[in-house]
């Protein structure tokens, strides 16, 4: 191999480098890269039930066909419950009741108040 042809190959295997990581940044920005989905859905609310099984309230959509779907998540699939129009964002962030450890403290006298 001659010292010219041994130089084309370092270069080429230089630039071809060098177009991993700028193939990946371009394929994450374009829509084959999913850009387009960025943004046509959010989460809106989560209330878990228990380690592996939650409630998740998501937003899909935009401007007139935005809808809020509830799904019901568990480690082994996803389930439509119900699907509504969005709601008001204060009423989505509507007083939420205290925590079970603080009511289970309250009832049991606990936090030195009085239970009865």
């Amino acid at each position: 191999m001659t010292a010219s042809s041994a130089f084309t190959s370092l270069l080429w295997f230089i630039a071809i480098l060098a177009m991993i990581p700028a193939a990946l940044w371009l394929l994450k920005r374009t829509p084959a890269g999913g850009a387009a989905a960025q943004g046509s859905m959010r989460t809106v609310a989560v209330l878990p039930l228990s380690p592996s099984q939650r409630i998740i309230t998501v937003e899909v959509g935009r401007g007139d066909a935005r809808r809020w779907l509830v799904l019901g998540v568990t480690a082994q699939q996803i389930t439509s419950l119900h699907e509504m129009a969005p709601q008001e964002e204060a009423a989505a962030a509507a007083p939420v009741s205290p925590p079970f450890a603080q009511l289970l403290s309250r009832l049991t006298g606990k936090d030195g108040g009085d239970a009865r």
